[in-house]
């Protein structure tokens, strides 16, 4: 079972490489990304504008162009990432799948995965680009 959509695991993935191995003056491609994160290049394509337009990303065409972030790793949240891609995540939806589950109308899971939800959203909210980086650096990983 997964928290996040595809989507939102891929523009995390993206924009962690990103943060990874910016160095200043560095654009990487949608190929580029895509090649080293072994995902499809259109539905990558598709995301990287979606956070351009956002501003999380900023955009160059032509020869040299390509994505980068738009600020510093520091600076940017995972939620803001998440928020962009996909205005509705997956851990918000009812846990049975009813399509009407609140406080007022709770299906038997409500509260235990409302708590779930809530630990997500604050590692979202708290957590940045940087902090994504830095865990793999130490690690000595390479899967950002």
């Amino acid at each position: 079972m997964t928290l996040l959509s595809q989507t939102s695991r891929y523009a995390l993935q993206a924009t962690a490489y990103m943060a990874e191995c910016e160095d200043g003056a560095h654009r990487a491609t949608v190929g580029d990304i895509a090649s080293a994160l072994g995902v499809p290049r259109n539905y990558l394509s598709k995301i990287l504008h979606q956070l351009a337009k956002r501003g999380i990303l900023t955009s160059t065409r032509g020869p040299g162009g390509g994505f980068r972030l738009a600020t510093p790793p520091e600076q940017i949240r995972l939620i803001e990432i998440i928020e962009t891609v996909e205005p509705r995540p997956a851990a918000r939806e009812c846990l049975l799948g009813r399509p009407v589950c609140s406080d007022t109308t709770p299906c038997s899971a409500h509260d235990r995965w409302r708590e779930v939800n809530d630990a997500m959203t604050r590692f979202l909210e708290e957590t940045t680009l940087a902090d994504l980086a830095i865990g793999a650096r130490r690690d000595g990983r390479d899967d950002v």
